[in-house]
């Protein structure tokens, strides 16, 4: 069963959104709030695998309640759900660390298979807004040489693994990847392994958005 904690200030709102999702027998609303603060109490009382939340809220809105909250609590996946088809918004809550941001447009079937793709570790992005973050989310600046070096002490990654991080966020296959960097592929898989650990990540497609989080691609 996935504990969900759904924060939207509209009351009428969220029961509809709560029915929609429980339609789901493997989801369950378990909490419920009308702001971020309140979403922060709840998440210290509840235990929760997905938080899906609105942006514009009283006392403290969605964007800033997902970089609080990924603080605290970086295993908790966010999934955002708003009215406002902005890029800018989009770009902010993923860069806090939110794994998808979905228009209330949407239907059940939509909301249901996001959810299921942020929990498998995806990141699940609503197709009109997709289309005018995904290019800038993928076309950042590489990061200059010297902060590549800070970033092996802040992540504790070797330089080799660094590479490897960098290539899985352009997409390579690790075929692909041992053949770039003159390895195996047995020795590539190893080195994924052993940087799934340090970042504290679930699989390559974590590690993929990791990446261009990071500006590494």
């Amino acid at each position: 069963m996935v504990n969900i904690l759904l924060v939207e200030d509209q009351a009428i709102v969220r029961q509809g959104l709560k029915i929609m999702l429980e339609q789901d027998e493997k989801l369950r609303v378990v909490a419920e709030g009308e702001n971020g603060q309140e979403a922060i109490q709840q998440l210290e009382h509840h235990l929760i695998d997905l938080v899906v939340m609105d942006i514009r809220m009283p006392v403290m809105n969605g964007l800033e309640a997902t970089s609080k909250i990924k603080q605290r609590w970086p295993h908790i996946k966010i999934l955002i759900l708003t009215t406002f088809n902005d890029d800018e918004y989009a770009m902010r809550a993923l860069k806090d660390g939110a794994s998808g941001f979905l228009l209330k447009t949407s239907d059940r079937q939509q909301l249901i298979g996001a959810v299921h793709s942020i929990l498998k570790g995806g990141m699940s992005i609503h197709e009109e807004v997709a289309a005018k973050v995904m290019p800038r989310l993928l076309h950042r600046p590489v990061k200059k040489e010297e902060n590549l070096h800070e970033a092996t002490r802040e992540w504790s990654l070797t330089p080799r693994e660094l590479s490897i991080v960098k290539l899985v966020g352009e997409g390579q296959t690790n075929k692909e990847i041992a053949t770039l960097l003159h390895l195996s592929v047995g020795t590539v898989k190893n080195h994924l392994t052993q940087i799934l650990q340090k970042l504290g990540l679930r699989d390559r497609t974590q590690l993929a958005i990791f990446a261009v989080k990071q500006g590494l691609v």
